[in-house]
């Protein structure tokens, strides 16, 4: 007993010390998780962790979704502030981490774990502002395992959606926004769509419906995000078949050589979709590989389809990377997030589409 309790004694310093921490923002590289786990226990779940977090993304070289970095219960303190944790133990297993997590939680959570009701608990800005803390536990290590794989989903969204909003935070600033470009959308076409300071817009066909927006044209490191979208449509388009030709159809049109004698096309290799839920709305994500029918170049690109219910307009919101010389991974998360911001007029303020229609005459 006296050696649990000269244990305990510096977890509830550190658990009780993180509102001295949690205005300051959270460190860290997005795509690290620390997991603070004994080392037994972590080679043991090892390979379900990894199996959640260290997902496979092809750019086209292969990258991880997240990398997880295992911590010793006894750094805690050098490493509560990184952006991503996971605590993770068997309740009464006796080990560092189990014995912080029983310092941590109430009574009333931990009789729900023992009994099988709960096997996760989620704290934001635990020690750190913007900062996701998980503590994943159960009665025994073949519950916890199972439990881990059973929730897999939730878990790594979580992890995402946090992560998505910290690169939004940092993102968007007003100082850095083309007001302008973002006031002649909403002015002509209605919707509008989150512009940096060094995109520009490459090209406006309102009678093919289609805007491209640009960063760092004909360099080794460019951003492409178009938008395109089919008045009096139907959400019978929503399939797969039907989304891959729309999109084939588009960068044949456009996304082509300077001398005109090659275009970009889905590569076949990874081609993804999945529904989500886009701002309140049904969509399918597409995610994989653009590259030259004449090949010899390429790179990951991810897009929303949706239908607009109001407008009657079906919508492809897509962005796409080309990066040859560097990792694209946080690359392609940066365009996904700008994708997000998209609204369509009847989702602003009058407020902000006063300030958008008069930055164009500024």
């Amino acid at each position: 007993m006296k050696i649990i309790f000269l244990i305990l004694i510096p977890f509830s310093l550190i658990f009780l010390s993180s509102c001295d921490t949690v205005n300051k923002p959270a460190k860290g590289l997005e795509d690290e998780i620390y997991v603070i786990a004994d080392s037994l226990e972590y080679e043991e779940l090892r390979m379900a962790l990894e199996s959640i977090f260290e997902k496979v993304i092809y750019t086209p070289q292969p990258e991880k979704l997240f990398t997880l970095k295992r911590v010793s219960p006894n750094e805690i303190e050098k490493y509560r502030t990184r952006k991503n944790i996971i605590i993770v133990a068997p309740m009464n297993s006796g080990s560092l981490a189990s014995q912080f997590i029983n310092a941590v939680i109430d009574s009333a959570v931990k009789s729900q774990i023992m009994s099988n009701q709960m096997s996760q608990v989620m704290k934001y800005n635990l020690w750190a502002k913007n900062q996701l803390v998980v503590v994943l536990t159960a009665p025994d290590m073949q519950e916890l395992e199972f439990n881990i794989l059973k929730k897999s989903d939730n878990l790594l969204y979580a992890f995402q959606k946090i992560s998505d909003e910290r690169l939004s935070e940092s993102l968007y600033n007003a100082r850095y926004e083309r007001k302008d470009i973002e006031g002649k959308l909403i002015k002509e076409h209605g919707w509008v769509i989150y512009v940096q300071a060094d995109f520009s817009l490459a090209m406006n066909k309102p009678e093919d419906n289609f805007v491209w927006l640009r960063r760092s044209p004909n360099s080794d490191l460019e951003r492409w995000i178009f938008v395109y979208w089919i008045e009096d449509a139907s959400p019978a388009y929503l399939n797969v078949d039907s989304i891959r030709a729309i999109r084939n159809n588009i960068t044949q049109k456009y996304y082509r050589t300077t001398d005109d004698r090659s275009h970009v096309i889905i590569a076949e290799e990874y081609f993804t979709t999945v529904e989500v839920n886009f701002k309140e709305r049904y969509a399918i994500l597409t995610q994989g590989l653009w590259e030259m029918n004449t090949k010899g170049m390429g790179g990951p690109f991810i897009s929303y389809t949706f239908f607009d219910e109001k407008a009657k307009r079906l919508y492809m919101v897509d962005g796409s990377i080309y990066a040859p010389k560097y990792y694209k991974r946080n690359l392609i998360q940066q365009v996904d997030v700008i994708l997000q911001s998209f609204m369509t007029v009847s989702e602003l303020t009058d407020d902000r589409i006063e300030e958008l229609l008069d930055a164009i005459e500024d």
